[in-house]
Parts: C-alpha cells; structure tokens; sequence
C-alpha cells in the first residue's frame, strides 16, 4: 500500500494534529508501508524523511501554525511517479486543496480526518461574521471525500447534524509509556513554589478558545477559602498568555511550551488536571493526564466527553460554567481518597488507548476503499468492452 498525506502542520510543530501524524509514520515504517507527505516548510530545515516541504506563511489565528504555498505541477510530478493507492488530506487548507484536486484527477480514493473546530474558534476572535462561510466550505471540502474521519464519537455526530457525509470514527492511542505516574518528581512542585500544596494543571494552547478565562475565574474563587493549600500550573504559550500573566493570582505559574520528559514530569508531578475548554475535536492532552494518573475536572463537551466518565475518572462540568468548575475543584481538595479514586481510574481507562489498534483499524478502512473504488472501476470499464 502506498498513502499520500497532505497537511499544514507536521513535525517540527507540536500539537495532536502533528502527533498523530508522527505516530502513524512510526507505525507505517514498522508495517513496511510506503508513505509521502506534503508539509510547509519552515526556517529550520529538518531530516524528516519522506517529507516533501513547500513554502509557507503564519496562520493569522495561530502564529506558530503555517499555511502552505504547494505547487501543484511539482507535487503532481512527484506523485506520478510515486502512484499512491490513496490520498489522506490531514487539513482543509492550500495543502488539502492540492491532495483533493491530485486524487479527483486521477480517480484515487481519498479521506480526510476533521482535527479542528476551526468554525467554532471563529467567535472568539471576534470573527463570528465568518462562520457560515466557514461552515459552508469545510461542508464542501469535507462532502467531496469518501470518508471522513473523526477523532471521537461526539464530533462525528456534531458534523452529521452539520451535513457533512462518509462520517466515521477513527479512535486515538495514547503513549502510556511517556505518559505515566513513574515520572512524579517531587523537583517540579519545589520550582513553582508549591511544595505540599494540591497543584492543579492545564496544558495547551494559551489562547482564547479554551476559556482560560473560566480557570482564572475560578482559581480566584478557591484562593479566598482555600490559598494556602492550593497552587495552579499553566503549560503552554500562545496568544493570551501575556493577558493571562496579567490577569493571575500569585499562585498561578506559568511554565512556558514543555515537550517529551519535561512534559510527562509535569503532568505526573500535578495532582489534578483542569480543563475548561469547550472546542475539542478530541483533547489529547486530557488522554495524556488521564495516562499520567491525574483526576480531572474537565469541561464535559466536544471529544473530551469520548473519555471524560463523570465520578470515574474526573468531575464533568457545563461549559463556561464556574460554579460546576468551583465545586468539582473544591471535591478535589477536601475530598482526598475521592480524588486518589479518580485518579487511579484515569490511568485504568487510558492504558486501554493502544496506538497500534487505532492504526489497525485505520489501515483496514483503507484497504476496504481502496478494494472498493477498484471494483467500482472494473464494472465501469466492462461496461465499456
């Protein structure tokens, strides 16, 4: 089997999008599967291999993420000589463009994978004006693709009711490995000045469509009862994270972007993981606590509500809602062997996320479109003799 991919975001860039790509590839390399991906370039050449890079520029809602610039001819070159049996386009932008315009023309099977609510985002960058439009085209891009993946089950029955069609589920592992409890280290909370205090977590993006206003608000609301015993981590950057120094209480740190051991150390040195955004397609991040052993309290909408298991492994609370998010935190605090419960299941239920089941099942939707489109054109061409 040979699979194109296009995407504009990929190694060196680090969010889920570029993760699961990376897994896959380590996967396809074990399983002798011939891959090419189409990717922007960036300043720092890498040594990825099998990545053909085109020019790109920053994303105007997301600086660190890219839209690509490919050349159709060039890329059609490489292509034909390649002859993929199948086309996968990650992202519905100039890079997915040019692998559904390659994959029409030569009438190769083609699916795509729906990572983002990028519609959704739109209202909080005061761009809601732009949310029909947006719709409408990704309805478009999305409808023109024999399957389209999703990452949870929730997503999936959001885009039907939208009109998108060829849904399907595609489930996500977690690296259980790099993500465990092993990795506690009492040195994380003593560089943030919680020693002895309860740490609450959050990592992602710092920006505006994970309502981090919603963790301040309610890290304020703690601190009057409970300062002393408490503190609040946040991991990651983006665009509000000058606001949201600002903004802070003084027990809230801010540790910047973290990745591999630094990031595991983080999250299995915190004792509950906080999560208010409301815009996840899948929230990987809530897999990686869950992994790391943490309990969560965690906005219950979007994917995160395909593994959050409200009083099993965290407290599920109403979006935008400060009371849900105030009283699970406060169960968190005063409520020990609760929390230790919680915890202990999210390490159960994240353990089951196996990253070589997902891309078995992944592979067998391939090859059943694959087979599928080959019989389709066989009849056509007898029908012809």
């Amino acid at each position: 089997m040979k699979i194109a991919f296009f995407t504009d975001t990929y190694l060196p860039q680090i969010n889920g999008v570029a993760k699961t790509l990376k897994k896959f590839v380590e996967y396809m390399d074990d399983t002798n599967i011939e891959y090419k991906i189409f990717a922007p370039k960036f300043e720092d050449q890498d040594i990825y291999e099998n990545v053909i890079r085109s020019k790109s520029f920053k994303f105007l809602l997301y600086p660190q993420c890219r839209l690509s610039i490919p050349n159709y001819f060039s890329v059609s070159k490489v292509l034909d000589e390649f002859k993929p049996n199948l086309i996968n386009v990650v992202t519905e932008f100039n890079m997915g463009l040019c692998g559904l315009k390659y994959a029409k023309s030569r009438n190769i099977p083609i699916v795509s994978s729906y990572e983002t609510n990028i519609t959704q985002y739109l209202q909080y960058y005061n761009l809601k004006i732009l949310e029909y439009p947006s719709l409408k085209y990704f309805k478009w891009f999305h409808n023109k693709c024999d399957i389209n993946f999703c990452p949870s089950k929730a997503t999936k029955e959001m885009l039907a009711e939208q009109g998108f069609l060829n849904t399907a589920v595609w489930e996500r592992g977690i690296e259980n490995n790099l993500f465990s409890p092993e990795f506690k280290d009492d040195n994380f909370k003593k560089s943030l000045n919680a020693e002895g205090k309860l740490l609450f977590l959050y990592v992602g993006r710092v920006s505006p469509e994970k309502d981090l206003d919603i963790f301040l608000e309610t890290a304020d609301r703690l601190n009057k009862k409970y300062y002393d015993k408490i503190h609040f981590a946040i991991v990651g950057d983006g665009p509000s994270l000058k606001e949201l120094k600002e903004k802070a209480p003084s027990n809230v740190s801010f540790t910047g972007f973290l990745t591999g051991k630094e990031l595991a150390k983080a999250y299995a040195s915190s004792d509950v993981f906080l999560f208010t955004s409301p815009t996840e397609t899948l929230g990987f991040v809530v897999l990686e606590a869950m992994a790391s052993g943490l309990a969560l309290v965690s906005c219950n909408s979007g994917g995160v509500s395909d593994n959050l298991i409200d009083g099993y492994n965290g407290l599920a609370c109403r979006e935008k809602n400060a009371d849900d998010f105030y009283a699970a935190c406060e169960k968190m605090i005063i409520d020990e062997l609760f929390r230790k419960k919680l915890s202990i299941n999210a390490r159960k239920f994240a353990i089951t996320k196996d990253w070589n089941h997902t891309f078995d099942n992944l592979i067998k939707y391939y090859q059943m479109l694959i087979a599928e489109k080959s019989s389709k054109q066989q009849a056509l061409l007898k029908n012809y003799v």
